[in-house]
């Protein structure tokens, strides 16, 4: 080894001791008589000194010729550092330089490699390798692989196998566009590249292998976000001879495991909530609930009651759903406050036509900006409903409501909800709070390619969910209200898995098929492997996937997935370091039978 030690392990009890490190240049401090070198690597940081009285000529001349990220082998003695750093581990200690030798000069980089950067989005994705030099990022990356091992280790202790299955698969007209490869030995046909490894897993299943596991990567050709990738990584699992409530227990306690032995929380139990309650009272199947501010209905559904009508206001006559929800202690809102939240919901991105408020003075008054259209009395029935249906309304808080189709308010109250969360500093990244959603529709009516004479259903998870046993005979009569055996795991209103209990026998697997539209000579092209393989002994299964890449960020307390993968993609799913995708050679071109126009 050319070193003895690493840049972050040398503390006051090795002092005297010769040591010899090696790492990149963050930064120099030439005082004339005095140079301080800070020297990193993965581990840390350590501050070298050089005295001009006490140094030979020649290694203060080789100190002068060093710049940043100059990777260099340093010599010398632990010894105590005067004016002390609290904020560094190495902080107590310092190296009296004997010997320096450059292993690697290095041009200026093109941004700063320090935790607070100089570097945009764009500039560091290009230059990834120098942005993972960066301590921030490397702390993402050691978090995601805490992540992993803890997971293997939860997993192993619950007698699941690690299996892996094929990159290379079949392409399947569910779900997200796939990336397909083109076979140079079977020219016309291609490859693609799996989405999830569900049908492998549930085939793993019909071979006996009752719990199975696999952290894998999985690709989707789809628009880009904060939170997507075109290759991410999934915790992909499966279990036999189980229902649903072994899973939950079972996966409940896999996140619990890594709460308590990545970040030391002791997270409680995961409480549980109906897909039909998460859109009645959040307007989201994710909802957050590190806050309440549940919603309350004035017109709606869920609530016989109708609080707004004969008052001849046309936005809530019109209206199929009028919905608010309670932002405490913001009564003392100012016009202007409400005036730019009204421009808020109004922006494209939201949809709102307005904005209704009520304002619960701090005398017990009510005041909104529909006062022409009701009355005090009026408005004191909508605080009792809120009382009734909502969190306590007291004096000081603000009702924020409003109007419209039913599916369009909730989502547009949905974001209202969320930017109040943020901006009354209810969403902390620090706070954690794990919700199940349960009992999701299993099909959704959809066209194709927004088309209404291509109207069918869709499965709202993938084909392979089963529907609740006692919902299977409204399959054939109303399949709109036929509820999924189906969960998903949400972490402060991001989902983070999700997964169902699967279809086992052929007849009721055919039958779904069917609803979604395939022929039965259909069927057999796309999953005739896996119906033939239920003819032989399929058990009863079940499982879940849990966004791997999604875990990390949270764990991290960060928005983007981006900086807890090695080597992302930009929101055009190009890697601008390496330019990828790129063209590829003619002759390749002709070799795989494939004319580009």
């Amino acid at each position: 080894m050319l070193r003895t030690h690493t840049c972050g392990e040398l503390r006051m009890e090795h002092t005297g001791t010769e040591v010899t490190l090696c790492g990149w240049v963050q930064r120099i401090r030439d005082k004339g008589g005095m140079i301080w070198i800070d020297l990193r690597d993965r581990y840390g940081l350590t501050q070298l000194i050089l005295d001009e009285s006490k140094t030979a000529p020649e290694l203060l001349q080789t100190a002068r010729t060093l710049g940043r990220e100059f990777v260099v082998k340093a010599t010398g003695e632990v010894i105590e550092r005067v004016a002390k750093n609290p904020n560094l581990p190495t902080g107590d200690i310092e190296i009296r330089l004997t010997g320096l030798e450059v292993l690697n000069p290095a041009k200026l980089p093109p941004f700063l490699i320090e935790d607070e950067t100089d570097g945009g989005d764009d500039l560091r994705m290009k230059y990834r390798y120098l942005d993972l030099r960066r301590g921030s990022v490397r702390r993402n990356l050691e978090l995601r692989h805490r992540m992993a091992q803890q997971t293997r280790i939860y997993m192993d202790g619950q007698d699941f196998i690690e299996v892996e299955t094929p990159v290379l698969i079949k392409s399947t007209p569910e779900g997200a566009r796939d990336f397909v490869v083109p076979s140079r030995m079977n020219p016309g046909e291609f490859y693609a590249l799996p989405q999830s490894p569900q049908t492998f897993k549930q085939l793993l299943m019909v071979s006996g292998f009752d719990r199975y596991y696999q952290i894998v990567k999985c690709f989707r050709d789809e628009d880009l976000r904060a939170d997507r990738q075109p290759e991410f990584t999934q915790i992909d699992c499966e279990m036999s001879f189980i229902e649903q409530e072994d899973i939950l227990q079972m996966f409940e306690g896999l996140i619990r495991h890594l709460f308590k032995n990545v970040k030391g929380i002791d997270l409680p139990e995961v409480p549980r909530m109906t897909y039909a309650d998460a859109m009645q009272f959040y307007g989201s199947d994710k909802p957050d609930t590190r806050f309440g501010m549940p919603f309350v209905e004035l017109k709606g559904a869920f609530d016989t009651v109708d609080l707004t009508s004969g008052k001849a206001f046309p936005v809530f006559d019109a209206a199929e759903l009028v919905v608010g929800i309670n932002a405490k202690g913001c009564a003392g809102y100012t016009r202007k406050q409400l005036d730019e939240l009204t421009e808020w919901v109004k922006r494209p991105q939201i949809g709102a036509k307005g904005l209704v408020y009520v304002r619960y003075n701090p005398d017990g008054t009510l005041k909104s900006s529909v006062d022409k259209f009701y009355s005090e009395e009026d408005l004191k029935g909508w605080v009792a409903q809120f009382n009734t249906s909502g969190e306590p309304c007291e004096p000081g808080d603000l009702l924020l409501i409003m109007a419209g189709e039913t599916a369009k308010a909730r989502k547009q109250l949905n974001e209202l909800r969320l930017e109040m969360g943020t901006r009354l500093g209810l969403r902390d990244p620090n706070k954690f709070s794990a919700l199940w959603v349960l009992d999701f529709p299993l099909l959704e009516w959809g066209e194709e390619d927004g088309k209404p004479e291509t109207g069918r259903w869709f499965a709202m998870h993938h084909p392979f969910t089963s529907p609740k046993p006692e919902d299977i005979p409204l399959l054939e009569t109303d399949p709109g209200s036929v509820r999924a055996n189906a969960y998903d795991m949400v972490i402060n209103g991001t989902e983070v898995g999700g997964g169902s209990i699967r279809i086992f026998q052929k007849e009721l697997q055919s039958m779904m098929f069917g609803k979604l539209g395939f022929t039965p000579e259909e069927a057999k092209a796309q999953f005739g492997f896996l119906l033939d393989a239920f003819e032989f002994g399929a058990p009863p299964h079940g499982g879940i996937a849990f966004g791997f890449d999604r875990l990390c960020s949270i764990f991290g307390g960060a928005d983007s997935i981006r900086d807890f993968i090695a080597f992302p993609k930009n929101n055009s799913g190009r890697d601008v370091m390496i330019d990828s995708p790129s063209t590829i050679a003619q002759a390749q071109l002709d070799e795989l039978k494939i004319a580009v126009k």
